[in-house]
């Protein structure tokens, strides 16, 4: 057994440690990558021909952590790990991201990339190695790949930059990014900040890449140690060098005539360019089109291709006609959805968002269990895509995970601008109805809009936008486009989506698919995204300046409240009878929940009356009963020798029948109080042994005179 291990030391004096030869032999390559206690084992198998006709990249990524990593049990009836979480299937993406693009164009060959934590220690973040694994069970295989990439998250605490910080630690980054990197270039970037500047995120990502070239470094090494340099030999692609040029001879001109065409609308474009395709076979035997028709396709996109760059390249012509800085045309609508808490519609030229805000209680909290994550989420966010939106006739088939990815960032967009201790569990939803560019940047648009017209205080508002890139030469000559339309990202070299406020950057996401992108294209692509988001955001504040005063009439009401916690139990009662109580005489719905050294009180109902009525309930039973007070309270049960009164909630006391009325009374049908009524008493003492409250209602009645005895004559 050639067990062969490469240590990675870390600027904390820790270590990152990757050994290969031991385990999972059977597959082309397997890693496992150590850091303290958390542990990641990284297979990859690929196969050995492609599936014929295929043209793309058919790569799989799967991240999955074992909940025995952290010695859990899974939830659910089975006992075992179901389908991915949506934790799981980010990290994927994010692994995903930064490989695709590093295979070489001609490997076609299916290719299955997993990543499984089988140890945690609860301090480390396993995600932010997930990448180094991947990449580095790449290595000692023998698929073709160039690499090595590496990962790694950076955080910024107390102003300072921190590589892959603990769980602890990140709780308190204003500043939070993925970044996954070459020896030589940023190849994606994740994550959320709290209004950070450009320069900020620049910095940033300078500290991961620093990090990351060791990294790198290490797995070369691994690489060379394991005897694996030498890749396989593969041939996925069947070429026509004759035919290649006969497709551009005769459709170029007339592809670039179309490129420069600026037809605005997404569909008659297409068409324009299939046209040019059917004519092109239309001349040609029908035998040959027949046999050759996958590589004319695949001829005729590389022609799309270089008309559309070089039309922005030479011409300064986008396909839409607009400039490089220029902003599609947006529309706007708020509270179009009568029936739901708020609503707005969000349409930049064929890009179109209808989005909803519910507004709900604890009871609404989505319950977060995984292996290393639990807890509650009160701010959700879902985005949805269905096949529709551009103009595709098929069926529907649930969330992807592409929604995954796509809702998530609009949630990290828009999540720190809800206010703190906000008494409303939030679910925002976005239906893509038109796609052509960045749907994921209209959520954030359009989810700002839904909140502000629910009513939701948010902090400021949020705008996003997408940036696009058409370079040559490593980025020496290029292009940085504002907006861009899909085929602008499908056919360049960049997708970067930029989300802020006024002051400053939110969230970003960005995917690099050529070599060579220097910091002076990024920093010039985030002052360009700046312009853009300033110009949509003024959009949006022209539809509706700033948050709804109120909320919608069928919004339900919620008012939060913070008593002691040692009175949790008085409010909640034996076996939940008080609280039951309360919210069957009061109609509100009511929670409770222990937070720090205080208790949260939620009360929710669609009337101020039922609110008013609750919170006086639970003022009652954590108030402190005061000697001398007046109370208006209840008749529990009447006895011979007097009535028990319920004076505050949860609170009884005896009213004996001598305290009833300053005369004389021999029965308690003669009091006439009976259960059931409410009366008056004044509290006259607490007996300090006993705790028994000793109550009075005589002593709120007027005394009557004494009777004068008459004089002995």
């Amino acid at each position: 057994m050639n067990v062969v291990t490469k240590t990675i030391t870390l600027g904390d004096g820790g270590t990152i440690s990757i050994e290969t030869g031991k385990l999972a032999k059977q597959a082309d390559g397997s890693v496992m990558v150590r850091m303290g206690n958390t542990m990641l084992l990284a297979t990859v198998c690929s196969a050995k021909d492609a599936v014929p006709g295929t043209d793309f990249m058919p790569l799989s990524v799967d991240y999955k952590e074992k909940f025995a990593s952290s010695g859990r049990f899974p939830g659910g009836f089975l006992r075992r790990e179901g389908r991915a979480s949506d934790y799981e299937i980010l990290v994927s993406r994010l692994v995903d991201r930064a490989l695709r693009p590093l295979f070489p164009d001609d490997f076609h060959a299916e290719t299955f990339v997993t990543v499984t934590l089988f140890s945690a220690d609860g301090v480390d973040m396993p995600d932010a190695l997930a990448g180094l694994a991947a990449s580095a069970a790449l290595a000692v295989s023998d698929v073709p790949f160039n690499g090595p990439i590496s990962e790694v998250r950076v955080a910024r605490i107390n102003g300072e930059f921190v590589i892959n910080p603990t769980f602890e630690q990140l709780e308190s980054a204003d500043m939070e990014i993925m970044v996954a990197a070459t020896l030589d270039n940023i190849m994606m970037v994740e994550g959320e900040m709290k209004e950070v500047s450009e320069e900020d995120l620049l910095n940033a990502m300078k500290v991961a890449h620093e990090a990351i070239k060791v990294q790198c470094q290490a797995q070369l090494d691994l690489m060379e140690a394991a005897g694996k340099s030498v890749k396989r030999v593969y041939c996925h692609e069947e070429n026509d060098e004759d035919l290649k040029k006969d497709v551009w001879a005769k459709t170029y001109d007339k592809a670039y005539v179309l490129a420069t065409a600026c037809d605005t609308d997404k569909h008659s474009r297409s068409d324009n360019f299939e046209a040019v395709k059917a004519e092109y076979i239309a001349n040609l035997d029908p035998e040959v089109a027949a046999a050759k028709k996958d590589l004319i396709g695949k001829y005729y996109h590389e022609v799309e291709k270089e008309a559309m760059r070089r039309s922005i390249l030479d011409e300064g012509k986008r396909l839409d006609g607009r400039k490089t800085t220029e902003i599609r045309p947006i529309w706007s609508e708020v509270d179009y959805l009568p029936g739901a808490h708020g609503s707005a519609i969000f349409t930049r030229g064929e890009t179109q968002s209808l989005t909803t805000v519910t507004l709900g209680t604890k009871m609404d909290e989505k319950l977060v269990d995984e292996a290393l994550i639990r807890g509650k989420e009160r701010f959700l966010l879902h985005y949805n895509f269905p096949p529709f939106s551009t103009g595709e006739a098929r069926a529907s088939r649930g969330v992807g995970r592409r929604e995954v990815g796509h809702g998530n960032l609009a949630l990290r967009a828009l999540k720190n601008m809800i206010p703190e201790n906000y008494p409303y569990v939030v679910r925002v939803v976005s239906d893509i109805l038109e796609s052509n560019g960045s749907s994921s940047m209209a959520t954030v648009c359009a989810g700002t809009l839904a909140l502000m017209d629910a009513g939701v205080q948010i902090k400021k508002p949020v705008s996003g936008i997408a940036m696009g890139l058409i370079s040559e030469n490593k980025g020496k000559n290029f292009a940085v486009l504002s907006d861009i339309l899909g085929d602008e990202d499908h056919l360049g070299d960049m997708d970067f989506k930029v989300t802020g406020t006024k002051d400053g950057i939110t969230a970003t996401q960005m995917d690099i698919k050529v070599d060579g992108l220097s910091y002076e294209i990024l920093e010039t692509a985030l002052r360009q995204a700046h312009e853009g988001r300033m110009h949509i955001l003024g959009k949006i504040q022209e539809t509706l300046a700033g948050p709804r005063d109120d909320m919608k009439p069928n919004a339900p009401r919620i008012v939060a409240m913070f008593i002691p916690k040692e009175m949790i139990g008085a409010i909640i009662g034996p076996g939940g009878k008080i609280i039951q109580n309360m919210q069957a005489e009061t109609g509100a719905v009511i929670t409770i929940e222990e937070t720090g050294d205080q208790g949260r009180v939620e009360i929710a109902a669609n009337n101020k009356a039922a609110i008013d009525a609750a919170i006086a309930k639970i003022k009652g039973i954590v108030a402190i009963p005061e000697i001398g007070e007046t109370y208006p309270s209840k008749v529990k049960s009447v006895m011979p020798y007097g009535a028990f009164v319920e004076f505050m909630p949860g609170k009884e006391g005896l009213l004996h029948i001598s305290e009833i009325d300053w005369k004389r009374i021999e029965t308690m049908d003669q009091a006439g109080i009976k259960e059931g009524d409410t009366i008056d008493v004044k509290l006259l003492e607490i007996d300090q042994k006993t705790g028994k409250f000793k109550l009075s209602r005589k002593a709120l009645l007027p005394r009557p005179p004494r009777e004068e005895k008459p004089k002995a004559e």
